[in-house]
Order: structure tokens, then C-alpha cells, then sequence
């Protein structure tokens, strides 16, 4: 027992106890932020699964640069506009960088919409794989 009461002995064991806390934390919040999905996956999922490309922008953003097959539902209007999305095919949705497009899965996910995902690095990463985008 004097072992572990060990002052440097209590020291090791109090950081291995936080390093277990903190490798669990993840999987507390696993399901509630999409898993991102590259670009050649993005496309792998349109042509394969009929995955609907969801672009959250305002729509003068959509206007500069759109992936040609998204659909422009602003983040905002996104509860709005839920229930006309279809709750058997995967969603990505796609924002400028890839991170304000996490907090609206779980927006779908209310909307019984569990195969959501978002584009890693969104419209810029679509952009920097070279992939087409419409301007109107």
C-alpha cells in the first residue's frame, strides 16, 4: 500500500487516469458531429449511394461557387427544410471550410436523417481537389 500512496507512485497513476478520461471523450460525442468525408468519397457517394449534396451558404455564396449537383439550403432554414429530404440516402453538406457544416447534423439527425456526413474542408477542399464547381 505505501507503494502506491507514493507520492510520485499517486502522480503517475493521476495522469494515466486523465490520459484514459481524455481517450474516452471521443466516443462520448461520436454520432452528434458527421464524420467528414473527403472529396473523392463525396463523389464516390453521389454516384454510387445517390448521395444529396446539401450546400448550408447564404445564397450569394452559393452563387459565387457551388459543387453542380448541391442544393442551396442555407444552415439557417436547415430545420425548416428537413422533412424534404429523403431519410434513406447519406446527406453530405458542404459549408465554406468544412467546420460550421457539423453543428447541422445534428439538425438532420432530429429529423431521423442518421446517414449525414459533412465535406472535409468543404467548398475550399472540394476547390483545392481541383473538382468542378457552377458559378451563376
Amino acid at each position: 500500500m505505501d507503494f502506491i500512496l507514493s507520492q510520485n507512485n499517486l502522480l503517475i497513476l493521476a495522469i494515466a487516469v486523465l490520459a484514459g478520461i481524455m481517450l474516452l471523450i471521443p466516443s462520448f460525442f461520436k454520432g452528434r458531429a458527421g464524420r467528414a468525408v473527403s472529396s473523392s468519397e463525396a463523389v464516390q457517394m453521389v454516384n454510387q449511394k445517390d448521395a444529396i449534396l446539401i450546400d448550408l451558404r447564404s445564397a450569394d455564396q452559393f452563387k459565387t461557387a457551388a459543387i453542380a449537383q448541391s442544393r442551396n439550403i442555407p444552415a439557417a432554414d436547415l430545420d425548416a427544410k428537413a422533412n424534404s429530404l429523403p431519410k434513406d440516402k447519406p446527406v453530405i453538406l458542404v459549408c465554406e471550410t468544412g467546420r460550421s457544416a457539423q453543428r447541422s447534423v445534428a439538425v438532420l439527425r432530429k429529423h431521423g436523417i442518421e446517414q449525414a456526413y459533412t465535406l472535409e474542408g468543404g467548398i475550399q477542399g472540394w476547390m483545392q481537389a481541383s473538382l468542378p464547381v457552377k458559378k451563376s
